[in-house]
């Protein structure tokens, strides 16, 4: 009896200490709302097709050497496959902070989150100047504000890949166009010449 009594008493104890821990969960939970942008993000988030992240990793011929930027990631799908199928490093770059925490998530789970850097900032104050290859899909104002910085950043040789999209009167080396679960769709390739200023 005595037993009965004992273990019937650390029951109950256990399940008054269970009830404090949700208790103090849901408090935590409303005193920490889910982080939010520095600012509105420049595009809204729409993922990139499969075939089309193959067809944009194919344009820029990613290599292991290569260190691939997504400026304005999403959930990371572009860099995953360049770090897990082509052997490159990759940089997430996202001003939301879920969407990183999505992507730094898709990174775990595909076993490559200890070869890509994951940056929650504004696209247009992100250092890539160790970018060997820049990957966008944004919208075409986005673009040509982001061409100079590009242009004035990334080493000869460099290689630019937008999703859509042009880069104004910035002449494109390719063009791919290609049938996607949707709807057909187009990328753009740039390399970044010698000699310029």
């Amino acid at each position: 009896m005595t037993y009965s009594r004992s273990g019937s008493s650390l029951v109950c104890r256990m399940r008054g200490a269970f009830a404090v821990f949700l208790i103090c969960c849901a408090a935590l939970a409303q005193a920490q709302p889910l982080a939010k942008p520095e600012r509105a993000p420049d595009v809204p988030y729409q993922p990139t097709n499969d075939e089309v992240v193959v067809a944009m990793l194919n344009l820029a011929k990613v290599g292991a050497t290569d260190v691939v930027y997504d400026l304005g990631c999403g959930d990371g799908r572009i860099v995953i496959a360049a770090v897990k199928e082509r052997g490159a490093r990759g940089v997430c770059v996202e001003i939301d902070p879920q969407l990183i925490a999505l992507a730094r998530n898709n990174a775990q789970k595909a076993g490559v989150a200890d070869r890509i850097k994951f940056l929650t900032q504004d696209l247009f104050k992100t250092d890539f100047r160790d970018a060997t290859v820049v990957m966008l899909f944004l919208w075409p104002e986005i673009n040509l504000k982001l061409r100079p910085l590009l242009w004035r950043d990334l080493a000869p040789g460099s290689r630019v890949v937008s999703h859509m999209h042009t880069m104004g009167d910035w002449p494109p080396e390719r063009r791919v166009d290609i049938k996607a679960t949707d709807r057909e769709r187009v990328i753009y390739l740039w390399t970044m010449p010698a000699g310029r200023k």
